[in-house]
C-alpha cells in the first residue's frame, strides 16, 4: 500500500493506493467527521462495488447511510444530474455534518464534489475513483464541476477532499478503452514534469497495457505524487498547475464538438497532446525526434493521434475561444519546452496552431 499526502496545510489530505481496500471499515472511519453518509454512484459500478462499500461502511456506526445512482456517461455530467443528488440530499434529509462519498470515474468524482461543495455551502467528501483516469488525475487536487453544452467543465469550484482511496483492484473490471484512455493522463505527467517517468513508460508500455500488477502500481503512485506536487504549489491553477492541462485545450474542443461521450475524455486529451507537441514543434521548442517518441507511446497505448475525421479547423478555433483557459481575451495554451518540462504560452501565432491543427487531421 502506498501512502501519499496532497499538502495543503490545515486541508491537506491523504491518497492511498494499493489492493483491498473498498471493504475495510478502518479506511474509511477516521475521516467521516458526522454521522451521515450519502454514496455517490453509477448505474455501471454499482453493481459491481457498491455493496463492497455499503458493507464496509456500516461498521462505522453512522445514524444515516445512503446511496444514489446516476446515469453513467459524460452525457450526463450537467446541472440536470447534479439536482438528483441534491434531491435525494434534501428528501433524506441530511445536514451539515454528512459526508458524500464519490464512487466511480471521473464524471461521478467531479459531480459528487461539486454537490459536497454547494450543498449547505459544503459538507465532506471523499473519492473512491475507479478508473485509472480518475485514479492519476481527477480525483486528485480538487477539482468539481459540471459540463455546459458550450464547454467543458464551465461550471464548478475548487473544493478538496479528505481523502483519496485508489482501490487497484477496480481496475480488473475496467473495460480496455477506458484503460487506455486513462494512459493518456499517465503518459501526460511524464511530459509535462517527468522525463525519467516519460522514459520509464517507453520501456514498460506493453507491461502496462497488460495490467501488470506492479507496473501499474508504480505507474498511479508516480503519477499521484506528481499531480500532488503540482496542487500543492499552485492550488487554485493560478500559475504552475496550468502544465496539468497539456493537451486538454485541443481535447475539449473535441469533447464539445462531437457531443460529449463520442470520444472519452482521455482519448480527446491524447489526440490534444499530439497537436500540442505538433505546435511545439513548429515553434521551434522541440525536436522532431520527440513528436515522433510521444505518438509512438500513444499508439503503444491504443489512442487516438488525429482529429475526428471531418472536424474542421474553425470548429476548434471556435470551441477553443470559450475554454476556461482564456483569460482577457487570450487563449493561454500549454506547450512543451523540451521532455519534461512544459510552460504557459498566451502569444501563439494563431496561423500557428491553424498549421499545427491540420498536421493532425483538421480540414
Amino acid at each position: 500500500m502506498h501512502r501519499l499526502t496532497v499538502d495543503l496545510g490545515e486541508r491537506s489530505y491523504p491518497i492511498v493506493i494499493g489492493q483491498g481496500l473498498l471493504s475495510d471499515t478502518a479506511n474509511f472511519a477516521p475521516y467521516l467527521r458526522g454521522r451521515q453518509v450519502m454514496v455517490v454512484t453509477n448505474e455501471t459500478i454499482a453493481p459491481l462495488y457498491l455493496q463492497t462499500l455499503m458493507a464496509a461502511l456500516e461498521g462505522c456506526e453512522l445514524d444515516l447511510l445512503d446511496h444514489i445512482e446516476l446515469p453513467d456517461g459524460e452525457a450526463f455530467k450537467n446541472l440536470d444530474t447534479l439536482n438528483r443528488i441534491f434531491d435525494a440530499l434534501l428528501q433524506r434529509r441530511h445536514n451539515r455534518s454528512t459526508t458524500l462519498i464519490a464512487l466511480g470515474g471521473g464524471v461521478v468524482g467531479d459531480m459528487t464534489g461539486y454537490a459536497a461543495a454547494s450543498y449547505q455551502r459544503g459538507v465532506d467528501f471523499v473519492q473512491i475513483p475507479t478508473t485509472l483516469l480518475s485514479q492519476v488525475d481527477s480525483s486528485v487536487g480538487g477539482k468539481t464541476g459540471v459540463n455546459h453544452p458550450l464547454g467543458k467543465n464551465m461550471i464548478g469550484a475548487f473544493y478538496q477532499p479528505r481523502l483519496v482511496l485508489a482501490d487497484m483492484d477496480s481496475l480488473t473490471t475496467l473495460p480496455a478503452r477506458e484503460f487506455s484512455a486513462g494512459i493518456a493522463e499517465v503518459i501526460k505527467y511524464g511530459l509535462i514534469c517527468d522525463s525519467d517517468f516519460f522514459c520509464w513508460l517507453e520501456a514498460n508500455i506493453d507491461q502496462l497495457m497488460a495490467r501488470e500488477a506492479q507496473a501499474l502500481a508504480f505507474a498511479v503512485e508516480r503519477s499521484c505524487r506528481n499531480k500532488a506536487d503540482v496542487v500543492a504549489a499552485d492550488e487554485r491553477e493560478s500559475g504552475r498547475r496550468a502544465i496539468l492541462n497539456f493537451g486538454h485545450t485541443f481535447g475539449h474542443a473535441i469533447e464539445a464538438v462531437q457531443g460529449y461521450g463520442q470520444w472519452l475524455h482521455g482519448e480527446a486529451v491524447a489526440a490534444g497532446m499530439v497537436m500540442a507537441a505538433e505546435l511545439s514543434r513548429l515553434r521551434g521548442d522541440i525536436p522532431d525526434a520527440l513528436v515522433e517518441r510521444i505518438r509512438s507511446l500513444l499508439t503503444a497505448a491504443s489512442l487516438p493521434l488525429c482529429a475526428p475525421e471531418g472536424m474542421t479547423v474553425d470548429e476548434f478555433i471556435d470551441a477553443m475561444a470559450v475554454d476556461k483557459k482564456v483569460v482577457d481575451g487570450q487563449l493561454r495554451l500549454v506547450l512543451l519546452r523540451e521532455l519534461g518540462e512544459a510552460s504557459i504560452v498566451s502569444d501563439c501565432d494563431p496561423a500557428l496552431i491553424r498549421r499545427a491543427l491540420v498536421l493532425c487531421g483538421a480540414v
